[in-house]
Protein backbone atom coordinates (compact mmCIF):
# COMPACT_ATOMS: atom_id res chain seq x y z
CA UNK A 1 0.00 0.00 0.00
CA UNK A 2 1.53 3.44 -1.16
CA UNK A 3 1.81 6.20 1.93
CA UNK A 4 1.33 9.72 1.32
CA UNK A 5 2.60 12.39 3.66
CA UNK A 6 -0.11 15.12 5.38
CA UNK A 7 0.54 18.13 7.38
CA UNK A 8 -1.83 18.64 9.80
CA UNK A 9 -1.79 21.51 12.60
CA UNK A 10 -1.05 20.38 15.93
CA UNK A 11 -4.59 21.16 16.95
CA UNK A 12 -5.76 18.55 14.06
CA UNK A 13 -3.14 15.70 15.62
CA UNK A 14 -4.78 16.29 18.69
CA UNK A 15 -8.42 16.25 17.64
CA UNK A 16 -7.45 13.04 15.56
CA UNK A 17 -5.34 11.37 18.96
CA UNK A 18 -8.18 11.83 21.16
CA UNK A 19 -10.97 10.15 18.81
CA UNK A 20 -8.62 7.16 18.58
CA UNK A 21 -8.56 4.39 20.40
CA UNK A 22 -5.42 2.59 22.23
CA UNK A 23 -5.15 -0.51 19.09
CA UNK A 24 -5.99 1.98 16.32
CA UNK A 25 -4.25 3.64 13.31
CA UNK A 26 -4.53 7.34 12.81
CA UNK A 27 -4.97 6.09 8.91
CA UNK A 28 -8.06 4.07 10.46
CA UNK A 29 -9.59 6.94 12.54
CA UNK A 30 -9.20 9.24 9.16
CA UNK A 31 -11.29 6.44 7.19
CA UNK A 32 -13.54 5.92 10.07
CA UNK A 33 -14.39 9.52 10.24
CA UNK A 34 -14.70 9.72 6.26
CA UNK A 35 -17.27 6.74 6.38
CA UNK A 36 -19.44 8.44 8.60
CA UNK A 37 -19.54 11.71 6.61
CA UNK A 38 -19.90 9.45 3.18
CA UNK A 39 -22.45 7.24 4.48
CA UNK A 40 -25.77 9.53 4.28
CA UNK A 41 -28.08 10.97 6.67
CA UNK A 42 -30.39 9.87 9.02
CA UNK A 43 -33.41 9.45 6.01
CA UNK A 44 -31.26 7.71 3.90
CA UNK A 45 -30.30 5.29 7.55
CA UNK A 46 -33.73 4.30 8.50
CA UNK A 47 -34.68 3.89 4.57
CA UNK A 48 -32.23 0.77 4.68
CA UNK A 49 -34.39 -0.88 7.27
CA UNK A 50 -36.88 -3.33 5.82
CA UNK A 51 -40.44 -1.90 5.98
CA UNK A 52 -42.21 -2.09 9.33
CA UNK A 53 -45.84 -1.81 9.74
CA UNK A 54 -45.77 -1.94 13.47
CA UNK A 55 -43.44 0.60 13.43
CA UNK A 56 -45.24 2.64 11.08
CA UNK A 57 -48.16 2.20 12.77
CA UNK A 58 -46.85 3.69 16.50
CA UNK A 59 -45.18 6.68 14.44
CA UNK A 60 -48.64 7.91 12.84
CA UNK A 61 -50.54 6.96 16.34
CA UNK A 62 -47.73 9.53 18.11
CA UNK A 63 -47.74 12.25 15.52
CA UNK A 64 -51.96 12.03 15.09
CA UNK A 65 -51.64 12.32 19.45
CA UNK A 66 -48.84 15.82 18.78
CA UNK A 67 -51.67 16.98 16.58
CA UNK A 68 -53.98 16.98 18.48
CA UNK A 69 -52.87 18.06 21.56
CA UNK A 70 -51.06 21.18 19.25
CA UNK A 71 -54.49 21.88 18.20
CA UNK A 72 -56.05 21.89 21.48
CA UNK A 73 -53.64 23.94 23.19
CA UNK A 74 -53.74 26.40 20.39
CA UNK A 75 -57.52 26.29 20.53
CA UNK A 76 -57.13 27.48 24.81
CA UNK A 77 -54.54 29.81 23.81
CA UNK A 78 -57.05 32.25 21.52
CA UNK A 79 -59.80 31.76 24.25
CA UNK A 80 -57.69 33.21 26.89
CA UNK A 81 -55.79 35.63 25.00
CA UNK A 82 -56.53 38.89 26.50
CA UNK A 83 -55.73 42.19 24.64
CA UNK A 84 -52.77 43.86 26.01
CA UNK A 85 -52.38 47.03 26.70
CA UNK A 86 -49.22 49.23 24.55
CA UNK A 87 -48.47 52.77 25.55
Amino acid sequence: MAHKTLTISEEAYNALARMKSKDESFTKVILRLAQKKSKGNLLDYVRSFPPDNELADRIEEVLEKRGSIRIRASRRFVREAKPIAVG
